[in-house]
């Protein structure tokens, strides 16, 4: 085979048509030839939806890549030079039903964080597990890149469990890159940032643009050459930044405005609107756009989806890895040392060099408590969680979910657990064999 095959796992996902288009702006580089979209039976409708409108895509924009859709997981992984994976397991209901149950719990309710990305965390593992042991079968040298969420939990199952070349991405960091360039008016390649942390829970440690530190533009507001409406602004109080000495991203929302956040959520549970209801209806909008014989491209509607430019991450990405660039990516890799306050072997989010052979994390330094009480409370209960999902020793579930921050009490953990587990059966094999 001349040029690579690239294979899509949830391939049915509405995001797939913004990694396609990613595909074939890139292909004077990459040489793809072949793009396989496999998915599960309850999702073969969308795929064929996908399906038809890649071959739209491939085909106005006179590519001669072949677009395959199968349900056959093991043919479309075997030969791959690289899979991405993109999975839901249960699909969109059942992340209703994480929201559902949280919020009238008296928790948060979030797909990757709290209980919500708990279950899903359970779910997903075994399903991603088994797919990885067709990897390392039919494509042992193929690279996994892992955009299913929660992603840092499910990279560290990978890497504890499997033998599978992963890497973990996010849309999150490629995100600030993109606002600090058009705040400041300059390309990606001059914006510089310093990350350190874990998937969903990083934190901006140094902010340089064109070389020049830029921090203090958001920890106090003010700016020495840019007017008032340049100054980045992430709706944070200026005294809670100073005394961090750090950006948040945006879902420590859920950590540092937990009162404010779950009234909002209550208020949506009412309303029958939660976060998970409106991403039922965009799916449903963005399907129905895709259906149309006359759309060839990506509609502007898949921003709404909330994974905008996370292709772009994964192409950037291929392409390091492909043409050896040796360039800096925000990754979820083996932590190996670099924050030394957590294990070695768990997943970490940190700036990586990206070769074809390796990725190589580069060292963060000390990391101040601020940031380290949460970052060491969050990460055990993510390493639990990989325990609980491998073993289904409910025990070691519970023990999980009373560590998690944003569950208040053991007794709370417990009912959570009761109620969400049986919901899950179906989907929980180690803790229903």
């Amino acid at each position: 085979m001349n040029g690579l095959k690239l294979t899509v796992i949830g391939g049915g996902s509405s995001y797939t048509p913004e990694l396609l288009e990613g595909i074939i702006k890139n292909q004077d580089v990459l040489h793809v030839s072949e793009v396989w979209l496999v998915d599960v039976e309850q999702g073969k409708e969308k795929l064929s939806i996908i399906e038809d409108l890649s071959k739209r895509m491939v085909e106005k924009a006179n590519c001669s890549i072949r677009i395959v859709a199968t349900l056959n997981r093991r043919e479309a992984i075997k030969n791959a030079t690289y899979v991405i994976t993109q999975i839901r397991v249960g699909q969109l209901a059942m992340r209703r039903n994480d929201e559902y149950i949280s919020i009238k719990q008296g928790v948060i309710g979030q797909e990757t964080t709290g209980s919500g990305g708990f279950m899903k965390a359970l779910r997903t593992i075994p399903v991603m597990l088994d797919i990885c042991k067709d990897i390392e079968k039919l494509a042992p040298d193929a690279w996994l890149l892992n955009f299913t969420n929660p992603a840092g939990i499910i990279t560290e199952a990978i890497l504890k469990h499997s033998n599978v070349k992963v890497i973990g991405l996010c849309n999150n960091p490629i995100n600030y890159y993109k606002k600090f360039a058009n705040i400041y008016n300059v390309s990606m390649e001059d914006v510089s940032i310093n990350f350190v942390g874990i998937n969903h829970l990083i934190w901006i440690t140094g902010l340089y643009i064109s070389g020049q530190s830029r921090m203090d533009d958001v920890l106090t507001g003010k700016s020495d050459i840019y007017e008032a409406k340049n100054i980045p602004n992430f709706g944070w109080d200026l005294e809670f930044l100073q005394s961090m000495q750090a950006i948040p991203c945006g879902y420590h929302k859920y950590y540092y405005q937990t009162d404010r956040i779950l009234e909002e959520q209550h208020r949506q549970l009412q309303d029958n609107e939660t976060r998970a209801d409106q991403v039922q209806q965009v799916e449903k909008d963005l399907f129905e756009i895709y259906q149309n014989p006359e759309v060839q491209e990506k509609p502007e509607a898949l921003e709404k989806r909330g994974g905008a430019y996370y292709s772009e991450a994964a192409i950037n990405l291929i392409k390091s890895i492909h043409l050896n660039t040796k360039n800096v990516h925000t990754l979820n890799v083996r932590n190996n040392g670099t924050i030394a306050c957590l294990p070695n072997d768990v997943s970490i989010e940190v700036n990586c060099v990206v070769e074809s052979h390796q990725i190589t994390p580069l060292q963060v330094g000390e990391v101040r408590p601020q940031i380290r009480g949460l970052l060491q409370n969050v990460k055990a209960y993510e390493e639990l969680t990989v325990e609980a999902a491998v073993t289904g020793n409910k025990g070691i579930a519970l023990q999980a979910l009373t560590l998690h921050p944003l569950i208040p009490s053991a007794e709370r953990a417990k009912d959570i657990l009761d109620e969400m587990l049986p919901v899950n059966e179906r989907y929980l094999p180690r803790f229903y064999p």
